[in-house]
């Protein structure tokens, strides 16, 4: 099947029109917000829209790059400073299943393996394929994962620039001709070795994850010593961007009204305990309020590493909280299911 289908190019389309429409307006993050709003207006007005397919996949491996590069031997000497603030992630995921899981399966209706998976703030495709197997719902479950995930990355600048006074003009990164050419191969390499080799391993999140273990070792023993090129860190604002707007593609109206609708006020509640956490580490003296803030925003880590890039956030402390909120999540989510009896659904069984 031909990559660049009919849907796919009106998709690109689209997202091209909104990058283009939020460069004219000077509003923030153009390459990510433009084609993420097109997208799902265009979405919800019933265009047939298309995933970016590989090629979205592929984008994430320049922000695992971006990520790993600035695990720099300071980031791994200042660690144990982060050990109080990251002691906290547990009792937050814990406080975050506590209210979301009853939330969805008895005000949303959602039958129990749904109601696990929507309520656990993970990575949103590992939540997607964990909640596959374990027989949820998984339109259900890929609308409210999305909605978490638009709805705190839309938030979150708006609340950085008139909460916090953060200015977005940090650079993604240097333009690519200013950046050796030696530099650019390993970065390459990199990118294709850790994620297709994580995927061999089965490593969840492998195009983000694969790369940034790789250029993290690469930065830590000196052989790589830049981020990826400006171009390169733009191109997977707009294909993440984009990805996020199609999730909404044949929405319904009553999906609108009770799934997107349930998910939504569920982000309130997400938003108060990440306000909570956000004001411990503050007050307690353990990060800087815009670290602190981005640190337990629960939406995507490839979204929210971007806005602590162009934030100019310490993104050595974002990501490390990140990374372990996710990590705690994908490696709790099937053992916390199997104690619940959440039974995973046997390959001969009709799909929900």
């Amino acid at each position: 099947m031909a990559f660049f289908t009919r849907a796919r190019l009106v998709t690109f389309a689209v997202a091209a029109a909104g990058a283009a429409m939020f460069l004219l307006l000077g509003l923030p993050l153009p390459f990510l917000f433009g084609p993420m709003t097109a997208c799902l207006v265009a979405a919800l007005l019933g265009a047939r829209l298309q995933r970016a397919g590989t090629l979205g996949t592929a984008a994430r491996t320049v922000l695992g790059l971006a990520v790993g590069a600035s695990i720099t031997p300071e980031v791994v000497d200042r660690l144990p400073s982060m050990a109080a603030s990251l002691a906290l992630v547990p009792l937050y995921v814990l406080l975050i299943g506590a209210v979301g899981v009853p939330y969805f399966h008895r005000v949303a209706k959602f039958d129990l393996p749904t109601a696990y998976y929507s309520a656990m703030p993970g990575g949103m495709q590992d939540m997607i394929v964990f909640g596959e197997v374990a027989g949820a719902n998984v339109r259900a479950l890929s609308l409210v994962q999305a909605t978490r995930v638009l709805t705190i990355v839309t938030v979150a600048p708006f609340l950085l620039i008139n909460v916090y006074g953060v200015e977005f003009v940090n650079p993604v990164g240097a333009p690519a001709g200013d950046l050796p050419l030696s530099e650019i191969l390993i970065m390459i390499a990199a990118a294709l070795i850790g994620w297709k080799g994580g995927e061999r391993i089965g490593l969840f999140g492998a195009s983000i994850i694969g790369p940034m273990v790789l250029a993290a070792i690469l930065s830590l023993t000196g052989l790589l010593h830049d981020r990826p090129p400006r171009e390169a860190v733009l191109a997977s604002q707009f294909l993440i961007g984009l990805s996020v707007g199609v999730y909404y593609v044949g929405v319904t109206l009553r999906e609108l009204r009770h799934i997107v609708v349930v998910g939504a006020v569920f982000v309130l509640v997400l938003a108060a305990l990440a306000a909570a956490f956000t004001e411990i580490v503050v007050l307690s003296g353990l990060a800087p309020a815009v670290e602190g803030f981005l640190a337990f925003a629960p939406g995507g880590q490839a979204e929210m590493a971007i806005i602590a890039i162009v934030a100019g956030a310490d993104l050595g402390y974002v990501v490390t909280h990140h990374l372990a909120r996710m990590v705690l999540v994908i490696v709790l989510a099937p053992i916390v299911a199997a104690m619940a009896r959440i039974r995973p659904r046997r390959p001969d069984e009709e799909g929900p």
